[in-house]
């Protein structure tokens, strides 16, 4: 089969400044709520690289994976607790690039792996190869490597490092090759191993590392990864010996570090975090920053960007009633709740996971019960977002949430937590709330997008919130928790802080005085256009870490 995608192709002219060919490797990408290929902040982030480096054009291409089932449909069950459906897709817009690969897992040599294109007219990205071992040829076990995001068996997961680091680097093989190797998180790590031993430079490994969770940079042992085919090959007892680190376990982001030419944290902050967390293992890189970022184009409203950058005051609060009436809507037919366009709304929405706190409003239920209550100063909360499908803690809290809400008129719990509702929720949200443990989060872009359409962050002061808050005239920021401290102890005191916040600036500053609150909103659009745009980003990566 014969196909302009399967030669390395863009349908525009590159900008000289970014010609450079790099091929970048990601677990998820979300360009499009019809492409159900991501989970969250690490698809949303690749994503909305990918748009903007066809924007700028940029000589780039993604290497990702197509997902038969996802990562999971957010279903309820009939007392409306989380249910995890996992249903089939199929997606008539890709291209079938003609390109396939092999790939040896375990004891297969030869696992078929086809790279499928979505094209850059489809959705306005650069072109993104997608790989799958649902193909003719393979057993049934082959087969199902690609079925699920963040599969939970073990050796699965390490086949799909395998299909994604390996298959993909051979894709881009086939493709002619680049000059730019960039991994996007440590999943596709063998495609650095791989690329090594086929003669490519450490010059040319790049790496983002994301999270400041321990539990979020993977560790396996390293005689297993071997035996798997982790590496492309199998590594002899002494070259493995150099490759792992505490007592025989291979750390995928310390791997990673030591392999690239540059690495990237993903906000200034993390940056310092990231450092610290691994300048004791010898021979890694230097880790700067390049904060995440998002795109503008996509995510933000027209009516409201017009709105802004005229000034408009009376036009932006009549399209901002527009689009909360939209959000609420979704409200209403998901749980029968009549939500009123003119009362204060608080949006909690994103991956649940212990650290993100999602609970965090109900910690002294007596105080935050009064506050809810208010017929003076009203407020309206809608929680949103899904957890793993095998967090069994973050599945309890978001059912806690359900039920406690259910019979409340002025709270409702989401599901669906996809590109479509993300950009409801944050056009139509009045405040953004932002409650991660201090130091846990890395970036967290959702705050971003959130003030691109007029929301205010209500935050803890981590991530990305340092370089972008002025506390009380673009944001709310809440003063910080010792981080060394207990976790109970931290909470007590980011809740009270919380409610504090709450009923001394954020409700009296909407109802009281509403030209401070426009104000505010329009100085949270200034801060955040273009400096946490993925235009300033994608850029970035050109000029400060693949330079």
């Amino acid at each position: 089969m014969s196909s302009k995608y399967n030669t390395w192709y863009h349908p525009y002219k590159i900008d000289t400044k970014y010609k450079k060919r790099a091929a970048y490797f990601s677990m998820e990408f979300a360009i499009h709520q019809a492409l159900k290929i991501y989970s969250g902040g690490l698809g949303f982030l690749a994503g909305s690289h990918m748009i903007s480096a066809m924007e700028l054009k940029q000589n780039m291409i993604g290497i990702g994976m197509l997902w038969k089932y996802g990562y999971y449909d957010q279903g309820r069950n009939t007392d409306q607790t989380l249910r995890t459906n996992f249903i089939e897709k199929h997606y008539n817009f890709l291209e079938d690039s003609g390109i396939e690969v092999e790939v040896k897992i375990h004891d297969n040599p030869s696992v078929k792996v086809r790279a499928y294109v979505l094209k850059p007219e489809i959705f306005g990205s650069v072109p993104i190869y997608l790989l799958s071992t649902d193909v003719p040829g393979n057993d049934h076990l082959s087969k199902t490597i690609t079925d699920h995001l963040y599969d939970n068996n073990t050796l699965t997961r390490i086949s799909q490092n395998i299909v994604l680091g390996v298959g993909g680097a051979k894709v881009v093989q086939q493709l002619g090759g680049a000059d730019i190797y960039h991994l996007n998180e440590g999943h596709a790590l063998p495609a650095f191993y791989h690329l090594r031993d086929n003669g490519v430079s450490k010059n040319q490994l790049f790496f983002t590392t994301h999270t400041p969770e321990k539990a979020g940079n993977m560790e396996r042992n390293g005689q297993m990864l071997n035996n798997c085919g982790f590496f492309g090959r199998t590594l002899t007892e002494e070259e493995l010996q150099k490759e792992v680190v505490n007592d025989d376990m291979l750390n995928y982001t310390v791997a990673a570090l030591r392999m690239s030419k540059r690495v990237n944290a993903v906000s200034k902050l993390h940056a310092v975090v990231a450092n610290n967390m691994w300048n004791s293992f010898e021979g890694t890189s230097k880790i700067i920053p390049i904060t995440n970022s998002q795109n503008q184009r996509f995510w933000q409203d027209s009516t409201l960007a017009k709105a802004w950058k005229n000034l408009n005051d009376k036009a932006f609060r009549k399209r901002k009633l527009e689009l909360k009436s939209q959000l609420f809507d979704v409200v209403l037919d998901q749980t029968g709740k009549l939500f009123d366009p003119n009362v204060l709304t608080i949006v909690w929405a994103r991956r649940f996971a212990q650290y993100k706190r999602a609970d965090l409003l109900l910690h002294d239920l007596e105080r935050f019960e009064k506050l809810a209550s208010s017929t003076d100063q009203p407020v309206q909360i809608i929680w949103a977002g899904k957890p793993y499908p095998t967090d069994y803690y973050s599945i309890d809290m978001f059912n806690h949430l359900v039920n406690y809400t259910k019979y409340k008129p002025n709270m409702a719990v989401l599901i669906g937590y996809e590109m479509e509702l993300s950009r409801k929720l944050k056009t139509g949200s009045d405040v953004w709330l932002n409650t991660p443990r201090i130091t846990r989060e890395a970036s967290g872009t959702s705050g971003m997008t959130a003030a691109m359409n007029g929301s205010i962050n209500l935050t803890i002061n981590d991530g990305w919130i340092p370089e972008f808050a002025k506390n009380g005239k673009n944001a709310f920021v809440l003063p910080e928790a010792d981080f060394r401290t207990p976790a109970w102890e931290q909470d007590k005191f980011d809740s009270a802080n919380l409610y504090e916040a709450l009923e001394k600036k954020v409700l009296p500053t909407y109802y009281d005085k509403p030209e401070k609150w426009q104000e505010m909103v329009f100085k949270g659009i200034d801060g955040v256009i273009p400096a946490f745009t993925s235009r300033r980003m994608a850029d970035e990566y050109y000029n400060k870490l693949y330079k």
